[in-house]
């Protein structure tokens, strides 16, 4: 009887530090887990798990264990918050794997997918064909974001008789006050014309910029940090 009261006592003791440390990272953990993410929760799962059927260990060791690796995920998220470049190595970046309607192989081999995935997933956003595709985003957490044709939106425009053109791909060009060059160079820009669309909202300096982003024919789409929060 006493071997189930420790094992009900250790579940229980697990079961609350698990749940106070998702707490503590935030929703992520749930609606968009990374490769990071899952290593953590088996972590913690597999802590939990193995203290639960061993008699030797207790329910101080337990505490300390999740604490202890909640520390290191907690510090890690400040690390990818505070440092941009950080993010890639420690949680992953976007792939587009089809871009203008066409199939990006090299991009597809980098996210480890072959066509018949990328199919499979693309369905499952209500695309059956491929040719329906301008731009597909694999994202961080396998997921595919999927931007159709102009003639392939909801509702078509093609059923419609309504003369469209083709959509474009919004692209960031500052995060957390970073600028990002490498989408800079792409789009056929430089800094000089990023400060001079900042300017024309009245903001002086990349640094006050949370997240700016860009597309073609449009304005220059910029949210500034919140000095209340």
């Amino acid at each position: 009887m006493n071997h189930y009261l420790s094992i009900a006592l250790e579940l229980t003791s697990g079961f609350v530090f698990l749940f106070l440390m998702t707490k503590m990272q935030g929703k992520t953990q749930f609606s968009q887990i990374t490769p990071f993410d899952f290593i953590s929760a088996i972590i913690l799962g597999e802590l939990v798990g193995n203290a639960i059927y061993d008699q030797e260990v207790k329910i101080d060791e337990i505490a300390f264990a999740v604490a202890l690796w909640g520390i290191l995920v907690y510090v890690t998220e400040m690390i990818t918050q505070k440092f941009l470049r950080s993010r890639k190595s420690l949680e992953g970046e976007p792939n587009i794997v089809i871009r203008n309607g066409k199939i990006k192989y090299d991009a597809l081999k980098k996210a480890k997918l072959d066509i018949n995935q990328l199919q499979s997933l693309v369905r499952q956003q209500g695309y059956f064909s491929l040719r329906e595709i301008e731009f597909a985003i694999i994202e961080m957490n396998g997921m595919v974001s999927v931007l159709p044709k102009a003639d392939y939106d909801l509702p078509k425009n093609s059923d419609m008789k309504i003369k469209t053109k083709d959509p474009s791909l919004p692209i960031n060009m500052i995060l957390d006050g970073e600028v990002i060059h490498a989408n800079l160079q792409e789009a056929g820009l430089d800094e000089q014309w990023l400060k001079r669309e900042l300017e024309k909202q009245k903001i002086q300096h990349f640094k006050d910029v949370l997240f700016a982003e860009w597309k073609q024919n449009e304005q220059l789409f910029v949210q500034e940090y919140d000095i209340r929060s």
